[in-house]
């Protein structure tokens, strides 16, 4: 980062993540050769730092800090004009791993999957998915206080079998009559290596809540065909019947369970930049939905 070029006294930066989203709130340090701090300025929400302090000409040594994100350090020159011109600072996640920039997003129900898998009679597997449901995930500034929450509609079980549709309905089962929705609320986010993360959290299920881990995948941010920013995620987790009080247990005459006591959950997540509230199992937005 060196200062090219003359114009008007001061400081210019712009600190950004890899992926290009602005940094807010970042910190720039100026130190002299001695080590004096001799300016100190914040960016704003756009990541620009802009001061016009006048500075000495000579050699100065930059730090750029933000809570969540690794401390760059590098050398910059004041031209004779009091001019410096750092340019753009890329600053990566602490461990390396990346996340959607901060701020909410909301799970597009129409762009995303909410499936479960089961063993059948100990020798195959039943695939099931919900069709509605929605959620909202917040981005903190420091990534280990981002949250999530999601509520499912539990009646709107598929399997691709009605008859065994209705039976995960009923009583011995879901129960969705008594217990019509199913919920996850975070409570608290670590790493678990890079693009990897742990989310912790409670799951409310046929009136059991239990603390549940997602084994988070994040997948990247873009633009999509309707104007909007999306990000992608994958999560896993490991259910068992029985810790939320679903203990039907069918037996067939050989002696095999019909339906596996372990449910294994499978997300696959696009989130829309933007807040919207979450009604009935759904998503409310200004806007329909993209359905294409």
């Amino acid at each position: 980062m060196t200062s090219t070029g003359a114009g008007a006294a001061g400081l210019r930066a712009q600190i950004r993540t890899r992926d290009g989203w602005a940094v807010q709130h970042a910190v720039l340090t100026v130190t002299d050769m001695t080590g004096t701090q001799v300016l100190r300025a914040s960016a704003d929400e756009e990541g620009a730092i802009r001061s016009a302090q006048p500075l000495a000409a000579g050699p100065y040594t930059v730090i750029v800090t933000a809570v969540g994100y690794a401390p760059v350090a590098s050398s910059a020159i004041v031209t004779a004009s009091g001019r410096m011109d750092v340019g753009s600072v890329v600053l990566a996640r602490q461990g390396g791993a990346e996340l959607p920039p901060p701020g909410a997003w909301t799970i597009d129900p129409m762009h995303s999957t909410v499936a479960a898998v089961a063993q059948h009679l100990g020798i195959s597997s039943v695939h099931g998915r919900f069709t509605e449901f929605g959620g909202r995930i917040e981005i903190a500034e420091d990534l280990e206080k981002s949250t999530v929450e999601a509520v499912i509609n539990a009646s709107t079980i598929d399997t691709g079998n009605g008859m065994r549709d209705g039976h995960l309905r009923s009583e011995d089962f879901l129960n969705v009559d008594a217990f019509p929705e199913i919920t996850y609320r975070s409570t608290g986010l670590e790493p678990a290596g890079p693009d990897r993360w742990t989310v912790h959290g409670e799951l409310a299920l046929h009136g059991v809540v239990r603390p549940v881990d997602l084994a988070l995948t994040y997948l990247g941010t873009g633009p999509d065909p309707w104007g909007g920013v999306r990000a992608a995620f994958r999560a896993t987790a490991e259910l068992r019947r029985e810790d939320f009080k679903m203990n039907y247990n069918q037996v067939v005459a050989a002696g095999i369970a019909a339906i596996g006591t372990t449910l294994r959950v499978e997300l696959d997540i696009q989130a829309i930049q933007g807040g919207q509230a979450i009604q009935g199992g759904q998503a409310v937005q200004g806007e329909s939905l993209p359905t294409g």
